[in-house]
């Protein structure tokens, strides 16, 4: 069997115009990127304002584990499959990081025959987005100490600024720094740290902006510390958000490439969903809508992380309806999440089955609670077994949730036409009634614990005094209202990433909050979860090279 580089080397791309005309794109409006990518410009995307939207379809899925679940593979399957059905459909992905294609999960963007491509160029650098969104914080970063340095106008108190710099690579040793070494001129020492740039506030302004105007007030938004008397201190008042926005204005614009079956596929902004919002950029879930009859999009890791923000942040701060969920999971990692090694998942176990299967169970259950009708992808492997598949099915069924199994990995389109005939069914009925899990007006405190309780089936939360209080100073300088972001790990409900299946009555322990007035949320970080990852003992970068016609190599 052919693996995921053969398949995508194999496969002849159509020149991006082609692409771009299938779905309703003049080539005039294009900025290339070679041949297989270009950017879409602004006058175009504000000229289709008046267009009714399309349907859009969220894909997620189960607790992440080492045994996968195909998500990405999901969501260009369906895609795929409901392009060759007549449905006129647009998909909307994430960009990869840097940080995960060099460190262990490797890249993202799909496999077997449900890939978009060029895979490589995707991967690593692609149209530079990331590359902006870094230069950008980065900014920020450098005004703000050379403001500190140069007499300190504004009275930012240096123990209270919290504006980190960013890089987009796993590297723990710049979790925790000290700046400002090497004497006067090079500034005051104080502690500071670097975050993925995945986890950064610009990539989340940048992907919940709606223009290039709502962009410049967002950043103009976020804080950079505060003074001594605890009033805030942002990016507009150090006069830095003009500049970021000249940095961000190119990157902003959605990026079009296709799948292999030559679905137009716009692939904009990768927060990641642990420890961030976990969504592509509304500027191309909206591009989506206007151009396509269904929007098939994907949130990151599980249900319970991207899943839950998708909703709650992205669609509830644009406006966004979706029609349903797709919730996807494996055979092989439900035994995992039933007690499995996964040395032994080519075995057949179907007690193991019906105990992992809680895990998606409850995913299944969470999605209904926002008012969407709930569908299964369950991705077949060789060695799953018909009385295994079977269990899914019938535990499943008591749950009035329908499975429906999926091979778009080796037969691309055809693999999810069964899955894509019940999508075009749940949007055709309109039994959609789509609303956040809590209200606005609810206090920060409680939106925590409605999310641990409803979401992860935790049994309460801990929030340590100096955290309560930062909530109450959040509130009291008028940002109460905001959602939350949860960063939690995505390997379990709990905090506790070896709490696999679906533990209850955890309590989740909270250990700090973080504003981002410019994204518009509150994060919320809990347990040992970080925002800038290290590397594995082996990373995949050991083996990610050039080969000898210098093609890359290594990146699946």
């Amino acid at each position: 069997m052919s693996s995921d580089l053969e398949i995508a080397r194999a496969a002849t791309l159509r020149p991006i115009a082609e692409i771009a005309a299938r779905a309703g794109i003049p080539s005039d409006v294009l900025e290339p990127y070679g041949r297989y990518k270009a950017k879409i410009g602004f006058p175009f995307i504000d000229g289709l304002q008046d267009r009714p939207d399309g349907a859009l379809v969220l894909v997620t899925g189960i607790s992440p584990t080492a045994a996968g679940e195909g998500k990405t593979t999901t969501t260009i399957g369906l895609g795929d499959a409901l392009n060759a059905a007549g449905a006129r459909t647009m998909i909307c992905l994430r960009e990869p990081s840097l940080g995960p294609c060099f460190g262990m999960k490797g890249g993202a963007t799909g496999g077997g025959r449900a890939q978009v491509g060029p895979m490589d160029e995707i991967n690593l650098h692609f149209t530079g987005d990331f590359h902006a969104i870094t230069s950008a914080n980065n900014l920020l970063a450098a005004m703000l100490d050379n403001h500190l340095f140069w007499g300190n106008a504004l009275g930012l108190d240096p123990r209270r600024v919290t504006w980190r710099r960013a890089l987009d690579m796993n590297d723990r040793a710049l979790r925790d720094i000290v700046v400002g070494l090497g004497g006067g001129t090079n500034g005051a020492p104080r502690e500071s740290g670097f975050d993925i740039t995945v986890a950064s506030e610009v990539m989340a302004v940048f992907c919940l902006a709606r223009d290039l105007d709502d962009l410049k007030q967002r950043l103009g938004r976020m804080v950079v510390g505060a003074r001594r008397d605890h009033s805030l201190v942002t990016a507009r008042d150090l006069k830095a958000d003009g500049a970021m926005a000249a940095l961000l204005r190119d990157a902003l614009m959605p990026n079009l490439v296709q799948t292999l079956e030559g679905s137009p596929a716009l692939v904009h902004g990768g927060p990641f969903a642990n420890i961030a919002h976990g969504c592509n950029s509304v500027m191309a879930t909206r591009l989506g809508l206007k151009l396509a009859d269904i929007v098939v999009t994907e949130a990151g890791f599980g249900a319970d992380l991207g899943g839950e923000k998708f909703l709650d942040v992205k669609c509830h701060s644009a406006g966004l309806k979706p029609a349903c969920a797709v919730v996807v999971a494996t055979v092989r990692a439900l035994k995992m999440h039933g007690g499995v090694a996964k040395a032994a998942l080519g075995t057949e176990n179907t007690d193991a089955v019906r105990r992992g299967i809680a895990n998606l169970s409850r995913h299944a259950a969470n999605m209904a609670k926002f008012g969407l009708p709930v569908l299964v992808a369950l991705n077949r492997f060789t060695s799953d077994t018909d009385a295994e598949i079977t269990v899914v099915r019938e535990t499943m069924a008591e749950q009035g949730v329908e499975v429906f199994l999926c091979t778009h990995w080796s037969d691309g389109a055809a693999g999810a036409a069964g899955l894509a005939r019940a999508v075009q069914a749940r949007i055709a009925a309109g039994t959609a009634r789509f609303h956040p899990l809590y209200p606005d007006d609810m206090p920060l405190a409680e939106k925590i614990r409605t999310v641990a309780t409803e979401i992860y089936g935790a049994g309460g939360i801990s929030i340590p005094n100096a955290v309560s209080k930062k909530l109450d100073r959040f509130t009291e300088a008028g940002f109460g209202r905001l959602p939350i972001c949860i960063a939690k790990t995505q390997y379990s409900f709990s905090a506790d990433p070896t709490a696999l299946g679906a533990p209850e009555g955890h309590v989740l322990p909270v250990r700090d909050v973080r504003l981002s007035a410019g994204a518009g949320f509150v994060v919320v970080v809990t347990g040992d979860i970080m925002t800038m990852p290290g590397l594995p003992r082996v990373p995949s970068a050991e083996t990610i090279g050039l080969d000898e016609a210098g093609e890359i190599d290594g990146l699946f």
